[in-house]
Order: C-alpha cells, then structure tokens, then sequence
C-alpha cells in the first residue's frame, strides 16, 4: 500500500469517526430534551414546598398551580460541557482527602499503574524467557499459570489488603499480580517461536548465552514480548479503577465513586471519559513502541 493511499484511508477514516461522534451527540441530545410540562393545581404552598419543589425542577405558577417539565434526569449536553469546562479550569487544586482536582486523580492512579506494570515487566520477561527458552519449564509452569490467569482482581483485593495493610501498596501488588500474566505468557511465546535457522546459527558461530538472548532472541520477539505489553497495560488500566472504587482515599476509580455518592452525575460521566481517553492514550503508546520494533520484509 503506498503512503498515498493509506493518507487517503486514514483522512476518510477520521472523516466517518467525526460524524459517528456527532450523531451520538445529537442522539444525546434529543434524548435528554424536556417532555411537556404537566400542570396540576395545587394549594397555596409553604415556603418549605416551594424551595423544594424549585430543587426537583417544578415551578409554582401566581394561581397555584404546580408546573412540572418531565426531565429523563440525564444530564444534558450544556450540563455536561459546563462540568467539563469546570474540571478542565482548575485540575490540580487541592482542597483536603475528599477535593481533589481530577489531574491529580489521574497522577495517582498513573503512578500506581507505572509502579505496579515496571515491577510485573522485572519479573514476567526473565521468567518468561527462561519458560520459552526450556520445555521443560514450560510445560512445568503451565498448570500454575492456567490456574492462577483467570483470577478476578477484585479477588486478590481482601488478601491483599489481609496481608499487606495498606491499601496503596494494596492496589500495586493487584496491578502486578494481575498484568504479569499477559506478558508472561507473551514472551515465552515470542522466545520458543524464534526460527530455528537463527539459533543454529548463532550456536556455529559460538556466540555466548548472554550475547545469545540479547542479539538474536530479544529482537525476534520483541514484536510479541510488546503485545503482551500492551495486553497487560490494558488490564493494569481497568483494574486500578475497580481496586481504588474498593479501596477509597485517591484515584481516579475513588473519584467515581466519591462523586456518584455525591450524586453528581456529570462529574462520573466526565471521569469515565477521561478513564477511556487515558486508556486509549496508553495502548496508541505501546502500539507505537510495537511497529517500531517489528520488521516488514
């Protein structure tokens, strides 16, 4: 495919997702338009009645009457853009353990993410080169690995915060136990799939164990050594939302839940957007990292 072409596709493409993302706006839209308003007479009202109806979005006519527009309750496109706007203004302000602007959020849950992927990096390549490059630990570890795989986090959460009691350090260990699985399994793939012809050629020319792994094997499966990369990235992700939920005190996850107790709906519909956008932001980043170790003939 020449470069031409692949512009014209990419152009087109991004062409139908800007009006795939304003048809959702315009159903957004219309779906949270007000119904007609329904008029009930009422008596004269208190002053108590009155405050609590202007709350509930119900207004009291001169005569008595009692006007209520039917609302779905969603909140509208300018309610939306009024907290995004908000959000965006001041995102690092600091007002105690339960105020925090939504970048400082993300900085916490980031950086357990980063603590907890760098460590599951450190132990799931070595073992997953040892795996690939022996039979025998491969088909050793295979059982364990099956087993322990298909855990929930949430799982992993009461043992951890059991075990360690501190449910910072909590949320690490589930990131790491979680997204070392992906890589593991990945990289073993990656080192026993390399071509034999190589291998045989690096034993003739008597190349040394070390230099071996480091000049021949890495660089053949680097390609999928970054797919499990960018799988368990992913994973990393979308557990460190659910441990903080569980957890509490900062994050983006407790974010969510502190401002869905405080029943600010916007504020969660903003946050579960900023969750996908950072999300998509970290796999273009390993998808990146990923052509750019992999070789086209």
């Amino acid at each position: 495919m020449n470069a031409s072409l692949f512009k014209s596709i990419e152009f087109r493409a991004g062409v139908v997702s800007v009006l795939i993302f304003i048809f959702l706006l315009a159903v957004w839209h219309a779906l949270t338009l007000p119904g007609p308003a329904v008029v009930t007479p009422v008596a004269a009202l208190s002053a108590e009645q009155a405050e609590y109806n202007k709350l509930m979005g119900k207004t009291t006519a001169a005569n008595g009457a009692l006007t209520t527009a039917k609302v779905t309750g969603f909140p509208t496109l300018s309610q939306m853009g009024e907290t995004v706007v908000k959000q965006l203004e001041n995102p690092f302000y600091d007002n105690g353990p339960n105020d925090k602007g939504i970048a400082i959020q993300l900085a916490y849950s980031l950086g357990r993410v980063g603590l907890g992927f760098l460590i599951a990096c450190a132990v799931a390549i070595p073992m997953g080169f040892l795996i690939g490059m022996s039979p025998l630990l491969r088909r050793a570890f295979d059982p364990f690995i099956q087993v322990l795989k298909p855990i929930s986090p949430l799982a992993w959460m009461p043992l951890a915060l059991y075990t360690i009691k501190d449910s910072s350090i909590s949320g690490i260990f589930v990131i790491f136990i979680c997204s070392v699985w992906p890589m593991l399994i990945n990289t073993a793939f990656g080192v026993s799939s390399v071509k034999r012809e190589w291998l045989n050629v690096a034993s003739t020319l008597e190349v040394q164990p070390l230099r071996k792994a480091l000049k021949v094997i890495l660089p053949a499966a680097a390609p999928t050594i970054l797919t499990g990369m960018r799988i368990s990235m992913s994973i990393a992700w979308l557990v460190i939302v659910a441990a903080e939920m569980l957890v509490g005190g900062t994050g983006i996850g407790y974010f969510v839940w502190n401002e869905w107790n405080n029943l600010s709906l916007t504020n969660v519909i903003f946050a579960i957007l900023v969750i996908g956008v950072v999300g998509m932001l970290l796999d273009m980043m390993f998808a990146r990292l990923q052509r750019f170790v992999t070789y086209v003939e």
